[in-house]
């Protein structure tokens, strides 16, 4: 059936495609493009991303940069662990590249790196100096480490480089808390910057290693912009502060309660709680609601490639716990 109208036609067409008879309607405009119209249950059938299984566990180490600007290679750098159980930290300054990726390795392939002494036979040595430090259950104080003096280095050399600045290794103390948990020990590459090479103080890469014999690249999520919002008013003029206080005590609310609401809102419906993590971008931005209408990121418009929940209704995340993809 061909129906004119005005300037372009409106044509039915039967598509085959390996025995299945799919009525598709082409739109012709002036310059005769043809243009796919579907329904919205249609499109919705055919923009399903894939999600992934995830389970829960608790990782016991955590490690934070103190006053980031701070560091070099000639004054150091303070580091601030905070972890779950006793712990020892163990420093390496210019660490072999090659000999960390081949730890890895072996921790996959031949024996668990979860003491120094594992990651030492690996190393072979290859570190400049090292430092051990004894960390105390749930306690944040600040750990200085930094080369000898008499090392008289300013650079690792220019890029690609063969050795990290520093790699710290935390460890569980007790043998009894390795049993326990199925994340064993936490390898954190640290750049730190010097004469060649400038960027500003960071972790590079950090490595989860579990009991089963894995390693995970632990990655920073990205939530929504409420944040960089939220942090953008907290910089605004003290006559401006004042005044939205009024406003809110007006109201009968707080500030903490405005940050704690706007901190989770959905970036589309602006009302159900963001809970679904967008790969490979890693934006936290959709709640449960809108998900299966974007195959897109609706931040950065990368293509959402998989997903997978922050915390699921029977399975909540309060008690400290990561998801860890499952194989």
């Amino acid at each position: 059936m061909i129906c004119f109208l005005n300037q372009y036609s409106l044509r039915l067409h039967t598509m085959h495609f390996e025995g299945f008879h799919l009525p598709v309607t082409y739109l012709w405009f002036r310059l005769d493009v043809p243009v796919i119209l579907r329904n919205s249950e249609e499109a919705d059938s055919l923009s399903v991303v894939s999600k992934k299984q995830m389970r829960q566990v608790k990782n016991p180490f955590g490690l934070d940069i103190t006053n980031p600007d701070a560091a070099s290679i000639t004054s150091g750098i303070s580091l601030t662990p905070n972890c779950l159980e006793n712990c020892m930290l163990t420093c390496y300054w210019g660490c072999s590249v090659q000999r960390l990726q081949e730890a890895l390795q072996h921790h996959l392939y031949c024996f668990l790196i979860k003491s120094p002494t594992a990651l030492e036979n690996v190393l072979y040595g290859e570190y400049l100096h090292k430092e051990q430090h004894v960390v105390q259950k749930h306690g944040k104080e600040e750990i200085y480490t930094q080369l000898p003096p008499d090392s008289q280095l300013e650079d690792f050399g220019s890029l690609p480089r063969t050795h990290y600045p520093l790699v710290a290794f935390l460890t569980l103390s007790d043998e009894e808390d390795r049993e326990s948990y199925d994340i064993v020990s936490m390898l954190a590459v640290i750049h730190i910057p010097d004469r060649c090479y400038r960027l500003p103080c960071r972790i590079m890469y950090q490595y989860l290693l579990t009991s089963q014999g894995q390693f995970y690249d632990l990655k920073q999520l990205f939530m929504s912009a409420n944040d960089y919002q939220l942090q953008s008013t907290s910089d605004s003029s003290s006559q401006d502060s004042t005044a939205d206080k009024d406003l809110l005590e007006k109201f009968g609310l707080s500030e903490e309660d405005v940050q704690e609401d706007n901190a989770k809102d959905c970036v589309v419906c602006q009302n159900g709680t963001v809970n679904w993590v967008l790969l490979p971008c890693r934006h936290v931005c959709l709640c449960d609601g809108c998900l299966r209408y974007f195959q897109h990121c609706p931040i950065c418009r990368q293509f959402v490639q998989e997903s997978f929940p922050l915390c699921s209704q029977s399975s909540p995340t309060s008690d400290g716990s990561s998801p860890i993809e499952e194989d």
